[in-house]
């Protein structure tokens, strides 16, 4: 690798180990993010009185940061953090499958797409524990409303999709430029990579890989060299299934679906996105588990071969919690038949903690939520079927 192929991603890519001094000054002077966390740590007394607690921040930030002058120091950091949430807001973290894979190979991981921070956080986190190397994160440029937020993402090994890019040329570029530094970071630097299976999370908890994504990764091979299954094959791509027993959004997510569903549209609010992260991070998750598959080794045709194959083992893999069967009992009746053999994760959330949770929304959203637990059991149990049908 070579300093000027690099700066080719300069735009999009993490920052590295020796930038991370210059990125940590610059955070702790800005007061947009000194006047966020004043709020979110000292509540109305950051509002009556920011000047007074910019400076309490900026020394508590620092005490934080001071050890820090790489990335690893910066994810050891955010370890911390991650820590003291999952005590926080789960009933438990587990983990299947990363056993099967190479520590010593760079993958690109094909995740479903149900929270915008956590999913790849989770990831990362059980990666990590399981003595494999962590991951470059793919995040939507939409989503870094502010320079200090893009700073911390990118400190963080994220790098930048430009979706708000205008044109059709404009986005041609993009997205060349995107696969080429996905497959840069594999293949030269050895370095692995997060990718969600679509864009936008699957609000009403039906998990399907856009096509699109494959496109987008495939821009990068030589079309008269190799073969798109040999291209996959050389990625190394991992589906991987992330499952929440519940989900801090859901409320939200009904109320979205409803509003589609009876309008037709959905208009978001201004930085909606952003509160959704922060609702992600802090809500109550029940159990969450993170099921790793194989990577991907078919003759693939096309790009939606590849995303069926990416679907099969996502859906395959998601871990089922009580609360997904007692969605799906609710809506389908109490008598339901269920095989024996569905897998069910342990649960933390009981069932009349469960419909109390549903109860408490408008009765409109109701079955949107529902199916948003739901879908995951109706996803499975038509794969067992398909995979009956072919015995």
């Amino acid at each position: 690798m070579t300093d000027t192929f690099a700066d080719t991603f300069a735009d999009i890519r993490p920052y590295r180990d020796e930038e991370v001094p210059a990125v940590l000054s610059r955070l702790l002077g800005d007061p947009e993010l000194l006047d966020a966390l004043a709020k979110l740590r000292l509540g109305r007394l950051a509002r009556l009185a920011p000047g007074l607690c910019r400076p309490l921040v900026r020394a508590y930030l620092w005490r934080e940061l001071r050890g820090v002058h790489d990335v690893h120091g910066m994810q050891m950091v955010i370890k911390a953090y991650m820590d003291r949430m999952i005590g926080d807001t789960t009933g438990g973290f587990s983990v299947s499958g990363l056993e099967q894979l190479d520590p010593s190979r760079p993958y690109l991981f094909m995740s479903n797409h149900r929270d915008i921070a956590m999913d790849p956080a989770f990831t990362n986190y059980a990666l990590h524990l399981g003595g494999h190397d962590t991951v470059r994160i793919a995040i939507g440029d939409n989503l870094l409303t502010k320079p200090w937020v893009s700073d911390l993402m990118r400190l963080n090994k994220s790098f930048i999709v430009k979706r708000s890019v205008s044109g059709p040329r404009e986005l041609l570029a993009a997205s060349r430029q995107l696969s080429a530094y996905i497959r840069h970071s594999l293949l030269q630097e050895g370095a692995p990579v997060w990718i969600a299976q679509r864009e936008g999370r699957a609000k009403n908890g039906v998990d399907r890989t856009e096509p699109a994504v494959v496109k987008m990764l495939a821009m990068s091979r030589d079309k008269q060299a190799q073969s798109l299954a040999d291209f996959i094959r050389e990625l190394g791509i991992v589906p991987v299934a992330i499952s929440y027993e519940l989900d801090p959004c859901d409320a939200l997510k009904a109320n979205e679906l409803h509003q589609l569903a009876t309008t037709g549209r959905y208009e978001k609010a201004e930085q909606e996105d952003v509160s959704s992260i922060a609702r992600g991070i802090a809500g109550a998750k029940g159990r969450v588990h993170v099921s790793f598959g194989t990577p991907l080794d078919g003759d693939y045709q096309d790009a939606d071969e590849v995303a069926a194959a990416v679907d099969e083992q996502v859906v395959a893999l998601y871990c089922l919690h009580p609360s997904n069967l007692y969605a799906y009992r609710m809506l389908n009746g109490e008598d339901t038949a269920l095989p024996d053999d569905i897998h069910q994760e342990q649960g933390d959330c009981s069932r009349a903690a469960f419909e109390a949770r549903i109860q408490a929304m408008p009765e409109a959203h109701r079955p949107y939520a529902l199916g948003i637990y739901a879908n995951a059991v109706t996803s499975k149990l038509a794969l067992l079927e398909d995979r009956r049908g072919s015995c």
